[in-house]
């Protein structure tokens, strides 16, 4: 029974920290690109390589609307470009170079933010961590769009082995 009394309290605290974390890394999106919400994420998924409107709608859970007023906008501050898709009907999107420079400002300020939490921690007690997150990400109940959802934000460069399996997921069966 003591264990139930814990576990709302791990979810407090873990709530809390992610909320800090989320702002501190918010204000580093502003500060790179004068625009938080979804805007970063969009600029880090449409860098790992063209997309269309609808995967980053999906990818980032807006409706249509909401991607073509995104994406204008990231076409208007010359991060983003459109060009000719696959088939000639689809639009795809791509960095410019100005975006490729943002996208790579966002990730680095990213880790900074995450890791200005982190670092008061001993190697020791980092290692336990990464270890326990690593565990926790491997345990969930992911579909291939879950895992793009939740690493919309992530820097494949640093983290190629990503711990989340990407099962067709059984929830709602």
């Amino acid at each position: 029974m003591r264990a139930m009394v814990m576990e709302p309290k791990i979810a407090n605290l873990l709530g809390a920290l992610s909320l800090a974390v989320m702002d501190r890394i918010e204000q580093g999106a502003r500060d790179i690109i004068g625009h938080g919400g979804e805007t970063p994420a969009a600029l880090i998924v449409i860098g790992y390589g063209p997309i269309t409107n609808d995967k980053l709608r999906r990818i980032l859970g807006l409706s249509h609307s909401g991607t073509v007023r995104l994406v204008d906008r990231l076409v208007s501050d010359h991060l983003v470009e459109r060009r000719p898709g696959k088939d000639g009907r689809e639009v795809a999107l791509h960095l410019t170079t100005k975006g490729a420079t943002s996208r790579k400002d966002l990730l680095t300020s990213r880790i900074s933010a995450v890791a200005s939490f982190v670092n008061v921690l001993s190697p020791s007690e980092r290692k336990r961590l990464g270890d326990l997150i690593r565990d926790v990400l491997s345990r969930q109940d992911t579909s291939e769009m879950d895992r793009f959802t939740i690493c919309r934000m992530c820097d494949t460069g640093i983290c190629s082995n990503c711990p989340l399996p990407t099962i067709v997921s059984t929830r709602g069966r």
